[in-house]
């Protein structure tokens, strides 16, 4: 049976099922005790004072956004050179993205620019630390400060990464951060994300936001005739984490310096098996000041000079049973946005440029170094076409 390398995949053991296990054998299978251990050790782990879990990681985006008091009209600048997930968080609270174009060597939100897209309706900034790299959170915060915008971090792939001021996390320089847990992220839980805040009142409101919008502590509320009584206050969405998913989490969380290791130890062996020459142009660049968690291998090509198209080398590569993906499409070009925000669709040429060039190829934590040697040798064929 030919081996299988996707782009990406969860590494699950024992320890993991076990604890899983253990919830399922307990009296709580959604929101319980496991969900506070795992917030509690996730905040610890960052360098945060607080962590709120939620369902998946565009929740945690919906909720942090909410948090931040976005409303209807307000922009938040983000990156076209992400998920979609990034900007549509803002229209849901009947806000609006607005594009950034990208650094061309990171492939994160640049920074030079962002002066010239703050205007009269901007109240916040969202930039993602794509691939894994931190974004330049320092000058983010500096132009943010001067036009009191809040911040967002986009954190969904960068769990372990780790900046000039500390962990990806520990909002140093911004309100909030955000992170994913879907599989193919740095730790597993099915489903899941989570908001780190050192703002005890963003606490409140990612808590309350999560469970339908309502306070159950006395001092929130406005009355108390007994102990069933709760109060909706806000327009919240069910948005918590099972403790099913937290157990698994938490379990995940203990491995998670082993896996960024590893990762970054695959990258480097990427880099010296194929150094940028000829059609390769080179994988996504780390600035020096700051530690990439690497949660994709982003490989740039010019496929017009390889003499085949993206498709087609990735349908070799397929056959080879390597498979590859696109990390993204700028959301600015997408149907809806190019629709709504007509305007927007063609401002951000170097994410435009990326997109064009970018393959994604396998990492993550099992594979081999052989593996990575096989898949640089199948590149390696796929872009000198007979």
């Amino acid at each position: 049976m030919k081996k299988i390398l996707p782009y990406s995949r969860q590494v699950i053991d024992e320890d993991d099922i076990r604890a899983v296990s253990e919830v399922l054998r307990s009296d709580w299978l959604t929101t319980g005790p496991a969900v506070c251990r795992f917030e509690e050790a996730f905040a610890d782990k960052v360098g945060a004072r607080f962590a709120v879990a939620y369902s998946n990681g565009t929740a945690a985006l919906h909720g942090a956004y909410f948090s931040m008091g976005l409303g209807k009209g307000g922009e938040v600048i983000v990156p076209s050179n992400t998920f979609l997930a990034t900007a549509n968080a803002a229209c849901y609270l009947g806000g609006a993205p607005r594009f950034a174009d990208i650094s061309p060597g990171n492939l994160c939100l640049d920074v030079d620019q962002l002066e010239t897209l703050v205007g009269e309706e901007t109240r916040g900034i969202a930039p993602v630390h794509f691939g894994g790299h931190p974004a330049d959170m320092r000058a983010v915060k500096r132009v943010a400060d001067r036009h009191g915008l809040f911040v967002v971090e986009d954190a969904a792939h960068a769990l372990g990464a780790v900046g000039p001021d500390g962990p990806v996390g520990n909002c140093h320089n911004s309100d909030a951060t955000i992170f994913s847990f879907h599989p193919v992220k740095h730790i597993a839980t099915g489903e899941g994300g989570m908001v780190t805040t050192n703002d005890e009142a963003i606490f409140e409101r990612l808590t309350m936001f999560r469970n339908h919008g309502t306070r159950r502590k006395l001092d929130q509320m406005e009355q108390n005739p007994g102990p069933w009584w709760y109060e909706m206050h806000e327009l919240g969405y069910n948005y918590r984490l099972s403790d099913i998913h937290s157990a698994l989490g938490l379990s995940q969380l203990k491995k998670l310096d082993t896996f960024v290791r590893r990762r970054r130890e695959l990258m480097a062996l990427y880099r010296e098996l194929l150094p940028p020459e000829g059609p390769f142009l080179g994988f996504q660049e780390e600035r020096p000041e700051v530690r990439s968690s690497y949660h994709l291998a982003i490989a740039r090509i010019d496929f017009t000079a390889a003499g085949r198209g993206r498709a087609e080398m990735m349908q070799y590569l397929k056959d080879r049973g390597i498979l590859t993906q696109v990390h993204y499409i700028p959301v600015n070009e997408h149907p809806y946005y190019r629709t709504h925000f007509p305007e927007q669709a063609a401002t951000t040429p170097r994410a435009h440029e990326y997109y064009e060039q970018g393959l994604s190829v396998p990492l993550f934590p099992s594979m081999s170094d052989e593996d990575v040697a096989y898949v640089v040798g199948a590149l390696k064929e796929a872009m000198v076409k007979s």
